[in-house]
């Protein structure tokens, strides 16, 4: 059962929205694994091949290419979702819609990213979705890097995000079985996030913060003005999760409840 500890407000957050795009005159910095996709791409090519192998590829490619985006800045409106078994290195994780529509998903136990050498396995997480909504690709150019675990989007009411980070950031001690509330209060929590998250700190802009309860794990939950997003943070294992939902100021007016909703579904299961 859910609980509401406590609410308390406070806490200056640069706008989401505000992506920077690579001119066309700069030459492109490619990883390694994006070598090696275009370097396979144009033997196939040269061999004349049309087979469903480089058709595949070609979509993973342009997949690997389309995605640059800074910081949390979401692929932009024009970008099209990316549907499910289509992006290289992604399980689909999503239930059949329920009667009213809305889908769970859960982190696959399959999906790669452990997020460096010696960590544990990710631990599972799930929220709800409506239907229409679907994940689209994570940007290796994402200045998050590989602690943007997830993203979704639908383009009439919003976007999500799931940061997975290690607890280490915060203090040596943890252990393996962090608890957000070892890590500290909630000002604590959305404050150390600020910088990396937003790029500034996150002040004056928190319009409230409460404290919920699920199944014996605690979850801080903040909503921010602007730009509208809500927050939900918890942690589990070694690693502090980090799940965000926005949305455009028209999205907000029309859609805030099922925002709100999704915001609050978010569970480390």
């Amino acid at each position: 059962m859910a609980t509401a500890l406590s609410t308390t407000s406070v806490l200056c957050w640069r706008n989401p929205q505000n992506l920077h795009v690579m001119p066309s005159s700069h030459t492109p910095c490619y990883s390694s694994q994006q070598i090696g996709i275009l370097r396979t791409v144009a033997a196939l090519a040269s061999e004349g091949r049309e087979s469903e192998k480089f058709s595949s590829l070609l979509v993973t490619r342009r997949t690997v290419l389309a995605s640059g985006v800074s910081l949390l800045g979401f692929p932009g409106e024009s970008l099209a979702v990316v549907k499910q078994g289509l992006l290289a290195g992604r399980i689909p994780g999503l239930s059949e819609p329920d009667e009213q529509g809305w889908r769970t998903y859960r982190r696959p136990d399959e999906k790669s990213g452990g997020h460096g050498v010696g960590w544990s396995p990710i631990i599972p997480y799930s929220f709800r979705v409506p239907q229409e909504w679907e994940e689209v690709p994570v940007s290796i150019a994402d200045l998050g890097g590989t602690e943007i675990d997830l993203r979704f989007a639908s383009s009439k009411e919003g976007r999500l995000f799931v940061i997975v980070a290690p607890v280490l950031r915060f203090s040596d001690d943890l252990g393996d079985n962090a608890t957000i509330e070892k890590i500290g209060p909630p000002e604590k929590v959305i404050n150390a996030f600020g910088p990396e998250v937003i790029g500034e700190n996150v002040e004056g802009k928190v319009l409230s913060s409460n404290v919920a309860e699920h199944e014996g794990r605690k979850y801080y939950q903040f909503e921010l003005e602007p730009p509208h997003i809500f927050i939900t943070a918890t942690a589990a294992g070694n690693r502090l999760y980090l799940f965000g939902v926005t949305g455009s100021g028209l999205q907000w007016k029309r859609h805030y409840d099922d925002l709100k909703k999704i915001a609050e579904s978010f569970r480390v299961v």
